[in-house]
């Protein structure tokens, strides 16, 4: 079994990905699971597996708040039990299927899949700013591990680089970049680059005056295992951040590992197909090849095991790697005591 960190949420979809009196099936952490909605309002995450020939639940169908099994007809109540038995009265009382703790957030439903006594919803990371956007949400599958998702992402350097033609920079975050790195009281760790008196991106140059300098900024935040939020920023250069050439953007990116080498990448973006069509090519196009490059070179092998080279434009990563491998230290030496 992977090494997944389990005390911590993870989030299973979106809200409206679920039908309506249906149910969705979704392969996370390696265990295949169904998520439904009951018809009281609350929600339920049931083993996408039955207990008597292993077949799917979801070959099945929906009765009521429970799921009937397509192959021999045992049903199952969002509590996991045997509610129904075609085959006689008795109910085996051994005929149960796993559920996880699930809860909606944010227009988002996370799951817990360690320890149930100790999932605490207040520790559900804040992504408030999703209703206030208006933005579109989003969803795909990555053909990559989730860290090195996370990596990428942490380190917005890489855009330079990887994202020249979609975003339009100019070199302005090596010349006149300050970063820094710094946690918040909820536990979130954040990546930032600000660029005050910079040149403007390529996009908004038309936006000011020749030769007038802004102010740009790009905000990571990360909160374990992978759910990150990323803010940007334009406004004209010492206005304190208050006159803006656009409004500030800002952007889940949450990741939930699908297995070890797959993930699915929950998002925001702007209403519309342009900007679906922009986030694929960023994502799938871009950032994609090369990280599965980079996946396929590590053959298998443990980040830490290869001695990278650690710049300092890696200083959040580097932190959010170390902070996984303390939890996962910490659920083992729970687990032994």
């Amino acid at each position: 079994m992977s090494d997944f960190v389990r005390n911590a949420w993870y989030m299973a979809a979106w809200a409206a990905e679920v039908p309506i009196n249906g149910f969705l099936s979704r392969v996370l952490l390696d265990q295949p699971w169904l998520v439904l909605r009951k018809s009281d309002g609350d929600w339920a995450m049931m083993a996408d597996r039955c207990p008597h020939r292993f077949v799917p639940l979801s070959r099945g169908k929906r009765v009521g708040d429970a799921i009937a099994c397509g192959y021999h007809g045992l049903t199952f109540g969002t509590d996991g039990a045997c509610v129904f038995n075609p085959f006689g009265r008795e109910l085996p009382p051994e005929a149960k299927v796993a559920t996880l703790p699930l809860v909606e957030r944010h227009g988002a439903l996370w799951f817990w899949p360690g320890d149930a006594a100790l999932a605490n919803p207040d520790g559900i990371p804040d992504f408030a700013f999703i209703a206030q956007t208006g933005d579109a949400t989003d969803h795909l599958v990555m053909d990559v591990n989730y860290e090195l998702i996370a990596d990428n992402l942490l380190d917005l350097s890489h855009a330079e680089f990887l994202h020249s033609e979609s975003f339009g920079v100019n070199g302005a975050l090596f010349e006149f970049g300050k970063q820094s790195v710094e946690t918040d009281e909820s536990g979130g760790l954040w990546n930032k680059w600000d660029m005050d008196g910079s040149r403007p991106p390529e996009w908004a140059a038309s936006m000011v005056a020749a030769g007038e300098a802004v102010d740009q900024w790009l905000h990571m935040r990360w909160h374990a295992p992978a759910s990150l939020a990323l803010f940007i920023g334009l406004a004209r250069a010492g206005s304190a951040q208050t006159d803006f050439i656009v409004p500030p953007l800002a952007n889940a990116h949450i990741l939930t590992p699908k297995n070890a080498t797959e993930t699915h990448y929950f998002f925001t973006r702007g209403q519309g197909e342009e900007a679906a069509v922009m986030a694929r090519k960023v994502f799938l196009e871009e950032d994609e090849p090369m990280i599965r490059a980079q996946q396929q070179a590590m053959q298998g092998r443990d980040f830490w095991a290869m001695h990278p080279v650690i710049l300092p434009s890696d200083a959040a990563a580097i932190r959010a790697r170390r902070r996984l491998m303390q939890m996962r230290r910490e659920e083992r030496g729970a687990g032994e005591g």
